[in-house]
């Protein structure tokens, strides 16, 4: 790296609104050039909301930055609402956004569920994207999933992970997405808020390579807590609402969108998304690039990451 690319200033959207779909009303904000490239920003989670932060990532004189509020969390609204709420209502909403908004194509750009949620809207909609931008890969496997809540990462952070099998009793504990499933369906609201802040703070101490206590804290504010961990919780029980856990990352499902540019950021040592599925996809998706950053966890703010992802989006500005 000879030169360490930064985050863009802050700015304010231009515009901002609803759309009203089912019972769901989904906010989405533009920021940006209003007449600049076409870009759509999609978040982590299941459920973790947009940030003011992720403007950052696009030059704001090169791109029109289109960031929304996936149903039930952030701003949109109701909020933790889990009715109609799959990976193939989030891709709908993410085509009628770009319908309501005149778009011909743009750039869509995911991390972690943001990632697999690209990948499930490009499958769908190949002639809406002109390219893609993806960090943290996540596909939902059965071995993800194990991998990070229930034996992996509990033994590279024991201490975050003593903290997350509190709100478990003790035998219950050989299956803990559904011991925790159990909890957030259940009716003692002071429990399930609890549960929720303990499953989201685990995510909040394992993002960095370093452990950043502002992240912590906002991971366990209760309203994004009960969001973030209801919602995941509902998409993983789920596995992503897929046909099949290979739906994503296998090669006839890659055929479809072998033609849209596409880089793929990965640190080396994401502890939430091991670093193996991005491997397992670049295998499948030679022409996409792997970028994989020597030093870096999962969080896209980590200084690698941002440099590689921020080096992306300035790239991809000069295709039109």
């Amino acid at each position: 790296m000879n030169e360490t690319l930064s985050l863009y200033p802050h700015i304010e959207p231009y515009n901002h609104g609803y759309i009203e779909i089912d019972e769901h009303k989904i906010y989405f904000e533009e920021c940006g050039n209003p007449n600049g490239k076409p870009a759509v920003f999609l978040h982590g989670g299941p459920g973790g909301g947009g940030s003011t932060s992720v403007r950052k990532f696009f030059n704001p004189d090169s791109y029109r930055i289109i960031i929304f509020d996936q149903r039930g969390c952030g701003r949109s609204e109701p909020h933790g609402c889990l009715t109609n709420n799959t990976t193939w209502d989030l891709v709908d909403d993410i085509e009628k956004l770009r319908i309501k908004l005149n778009v011909d194509k743009w750039l869509v750009f995911g991390g972690s569920w943001g990632s697999t949620l690209s990948l499930a809207y490009a499958q769908t909609y190949p002639d809406s994207v002109s390219e893609l931008v993806l960090r943290g890969i996540f596909m939902l496997r059965k071995k993800e999933l194990d991998w990070f809540y229930q034996y992996g990462a509990s033994k590279i952070f024991p201490e975050a992970w003593e903290k997350f099998l509190e709100p478990i009793p003790v035998d219950e504990r050989n299956s803990l997405m559904s011991a925790y499933h159990k909890i957030f369906l259940g009716d003692d609201e002071n429990k399930r808020l609890k549960a929720a802040i303990a499953w989201s703070i685990w995510e909040g101490s394992t993002s960095s390579i370093s452990y950043k206590p502002e992240m912590v804290s906002s991971f366990s504010d209760p309203k994004f807590a009960l969001a973030f961990a209801l919602i995941e919780n509902h998409y993983f029980m789920n596995l992503g609402f897929l046909d099949n856990e290979d739906q994503l990352i296998k090669s006839s499902s890659i055929d479809k969108i072998r033609h849209i540019p596409a880089k793929i950021i990965q640190g080396r040592y994401d502890m939430i998304c091991p670093v193996e599925t991005a491997w397992e996809l670049s295998k499948n998706w030679q022409e996409a690039e792997l970028i994989i950053a020597p030093s870096s966890g999962h969080s896209a703010f980590e200084k690698e990451i941002t440099h590689h992802l921020i080096s992306a989006t300035n790239e991809f500005s000069e295709n039109v």
